[in-house]
C-alpha cells in the first residue's frame, strides 16, 4: 500500500509525525526524495504536493492519502474520507477590501472573484445564486483587489491575521476545511487501509489524555471511584500480600493536576501519570 504525503508546507511534519506515531517509522526519507520505505514492507510513502495528492489516489498512484478537505472538494475528485485527522483546520472565505461596497455576497453580483480555488468559488456563487466573474490566480491572491485585478477573493485564512494585514474584511464562510485521510473508492476497504485508519484513530484517540496508574487501600476503593470515574471506569488489580489494589485509570489531560491532589486526599500513594502513544477504544 503506498501513502500519499504533502512533500513541504505547513501539512508535511505534522502528517509524517502522525505517521511515526502510528508505528509507521519512515526510512530513509532524505529531502527531495520522491518515495520512501517504511518499517512495514507492506508499506510506502509517495511525497507530492497537497494540492496533487488527490489526483494521485484518484488515479491508482496511491491507495490513500493525506491532504486538505479543500484540496480533494477543488479537485473535483469523489474520494473516500476515511479519518478527519484534526489539524490543518482552515476555512476558505469571501472576502473583500475593508473600506468597499461589498459587506454581502450579493454585492459580488457582476463583480470579479480573484481565487486558487476556481472549482469551490464557482459551486459556492452557484449555490449562493449569485453571478459573478471567476479570475484563477497562482498566488498572492489577498493583493488582487488592491491591485484592480478583482474585486473580492476566495482564500484560505486560519486566523484572518494576513486578511487584516491587507485591509481585507471577510464577507463570508465558503468551506471549512481540515487535514484528513482519504481513499479511493476502490481501496477503503482494503485490509491494510483499514489497518491503517484504525493506527490513525488510535493516535487521535490518545491524544491529551494520560495514563494516571497508583496503588490505593482496598477500603479506599469507592472513595477512588469517585475521584477517577476514567474511561469506562478504572482497571483494579490486587496487590499480592497485602490490603492495598493497583487502580489503573485514563484519564484527560487537563484534569490530571486536580486528579492528582483528589488522590492523595482519599489515600492513594505511588502515584505515576504517564503519556499515552495509542489508544484503541
Amino acid at each position: 500500500m503506498r501513502i500519499a504525503v504533502p512533500n513541504k508546507g505547513r501539512l508535511h511534519d505534522p502528517s509524517v509525525d502522525l505517521l511515526e506515531r502510528a508505528g509507521l517509522h519512515i526510512e530513509s526519507a532524505a529531502d527531495r526524495k520522491l518515495y520512501a520505505d517504511t518499517v512495514d514492507p507492506d508499506v510506502s510513502v509517495l511525497f507530492a504536493r497537497a494540492a496533487d495528492i488527490p489526483e494521485y489516489v484518484w488515479d491508482g498512484a496511491a491507495a490513500v492519502g493525506i491532504t486538505g478537505r479543500d484540496q480533494v472538494v477543488e479537485s473535483g475528485r469523489d474520494l473516500v474520507e476515511l479519518v478527519d485527522l484534526e489539524f490543518g483546520r482552515c476555512r476558505l472565505v469571501l472576502a473583500a477590501p475593508e473600506d468597499g461596497d461589498i459587506t454581502d455576497p450579493d454585492d459580488v453580483a457582476g463583480k470579479s472573484v480573484a481565487t486558487e480555488f476556481p472549482q469551490i468559488t464557482r459551486e459556492y456563487l452557484e449555490r449562493e445564486g449569485i453571478d459573478a466573474d471567476v479570475v484563477e490566480v497562482t498566488g498572492a491572491t489577498e493583493l488582487t483587489p488592491h491591485v484592480e485585478m478583482a474585486d473580492a477573493i476566495v482564500d484560505i485564512t486560519s486566523t484572518g491575521t494576513t486578511l487584516r494585514m491587507n485591509r481585507l474584511a471577510i464577507v463570508d464562510d465558503v468551506l471549512e476545511s481540515s487535514v484528513r485521510l482519504y481513499a479511493h473508492p476502490d481501496h477503503a476497504d482494503d485490509p491494510k487501509v483499514e489497518q491503517l485508519v484504525t493506527a490513525f484513530k488510535s493516535v487521535l484517540a490518545a491524544e491529551n489524555k494520560r495514563y494516571v496508574m497508583m496503588n490505593a487501600p482496598r477500603d479506599r476503593l469507592d472513595d477512588v471511584r469517585e475521584v477517577i470515574p476514567g474511561l469506562g471506569g478504572p482497571t483494579v488489580m490486587d496487590v499480592a500480600g497485602d490490603d492495598t489494589v493497583a487502580v489503573h485509570v485514563v484519564v484527560d489531560e487537563r484534569d490530571v493536576f486536580e486528579v492528582v491532589n483528589d488522590l492523595k486526599a482519599v489515600g492513594a500513594s505511588g502515584i505515576l501519570v504517564t503519556e499515552i502513544e495509542r489508544l484503541v477504544e
